[in-house]
């Protein structure tokens, strides 16, 4: 069957590296598009993609792509589609639709028009429709359009794979699990070295990578949408089930983080314990400009600091915008400075929509990788650390 996993953009070749890793497939049978990949692959896929994929924001079955040019083509191609093979009259569903350069002058109506073709087909066959549910559908079907085509899909996910299940407590604009492992992946973390998150919140970044280091599958802890769907086999979901409980094992290498407000590191300590990976992930209270290196052997930094559209940066805990825009100094030009005097060794990778951020911090980058959080478009840049500033180095010494 044909899938397709949307992802957040500029993760796509991320995703499909993940993708490849899980299922083997590649060359036709996977193909990166804008905002997810396409693949050739099994119902068992689907599951094991749920599962374990950390960078997918659904797993969707293709049902159908058709040509459209008004609302009338859309009741057509839904009507046509075998909706009584995957799920039945008993079960309420949810069509929800996006659509990008469509002549539809309303997607309210084309919704409405594909919801009355799938409720036609069940009431011709059997004399019984289902119902609609909008707040907690059993089956949720997904519509595309495009300027001249419409891709009807099924969910198999249920609620958004960034919900993992653990993270019960967050704090204002908390970071979606799916970036975090995409920030994790861009940065080339293989567990082998240690992870420090100086502005950790409700802990996302460093759960999400004590539970890489530890082999726990991102989707051990939650239902899924397909165990609703007729194609659903108890015995073989089981199966991929047991075989993850069983690939877990103990983390050989240490995972920190640390916030300046001591609420969020409750939060991040509690889901942490939800998450498994109590004994594999360190927080602590701290200010960023002020805590050392949590390690004596030089890691990597991986930092979502709070920023513009989120919320304002922050360093002495109740003092964020006074502090951004005080006298004593810029929050990045003071972090820049504290990391080169007290982590030279280390990799930092920062996430941010400032796109001159390197200038403002007064370092080189030496990457700089697209990815958006959420509809904010941001760059991600990886700094190598090194003692004094450039500049510094370049002067000879005093007499």
């Amino acid at each position: 069957m044909t899938l397709f996993l949307p992802c957040a953009a500029g993760v796509e070749d991320l995703l499909a590296d993940e993708v490849h890793g899980l299922t083997g497939l590649q060359g036709e049978d996977l193909q990166v598009g804008r905002g997810g990949v396409l693949l050739q692959a099994r119902w068992e896929d689907a599951l094991r993609l749920n599962l374990h994929s950390r960078l997918a924001q659904r797993v969707l079955v293709q049902l159908s792509y058709t040509p459209y040019r008004q609302e009338a083509d859309l009741y057509e191609a839904a009507r046509a589609l075998p909706w009584e093979d995957w799920f039945t009259t008993r079960q309420r569903f949810k069509v929800e639709i996006t659509a990008q350069h469509s002549p539809l002058k309303s997607l309210n109506f084309a919704a409405l028009k594909i919801k009355d073709a799938v409720v036609d087909r069940f009431r011709d066959r059997s004399g019984v429709r289902p119902d609609v549910d909008t707040q907690r559908p059993d089956v949720r079907l997904y519509a595309h359009l495009d300027a001249g085509h419409c891709t009807l899909y099924i969910d198999t996910s249920g609620e958004p794979l960034f919900k993992r299940g653990w993270r019960e407590d967050k704090g204002e604009a908390p970071l979606k699990e799916t970036l975090a492992a995409a920030m994790l992946a861009a940065s080339g973390w293989d567990a082998q070295v240690p992870l420090y998150d100086p502005c950790c919140g409700s802990g996302t970044i460093a759960i999400e990578a004590a539970q890489i280091a530890c082999g726990i599958a991102p989707g051990l802890q939650r239902r899924f949408g397909f165990e609703r769907l007729l194609p659903f086999e108890a015995a073989a979901w089981r199966g991929l089930r047991e075989a993850a409980l069983a690939a877990r094992h103990a983390s050989t290498v240490t995972v920190h983080g640390s916030d300046v407000a001591f609420r969020m590191v409750d939060f991040a300590n509690r889901n942490a314990h939800r998450a498994g990976v109590a004994e594999a992930v360190q927080f602590r209270g701290g200010d960023a400009l002020q805590r050392l290196p949590p390690t004596d052997t030089p890691g990597l930094m991986l930092v979502n600091p709070p920023y513009g559209e989120r919320i304002e940066a922050a360093g002495v805990a109740g003092r964020g915008r006074e502090r951004a825009q005080s006298e004593d100094g810029d929050f990045f030009v003071q972090l820049a400075a504290h990391w080169k005097k007290h982590y030279a060794g280390w990799t930092a990778w920062v996430l941010t929509p400032d796109l001159k951020l390197p200038t403002r911090m007064r370092l080189k980058e030496s990457r700089r990788v697209p990815m958006w959080n959420g509809p904010i478009e941001c760059r991600l840049f990886r700094f190598d650390m090194v003692a004094g500033s450039a500049r510094v180095r370049e002067k000879p010494p005093a007499p």
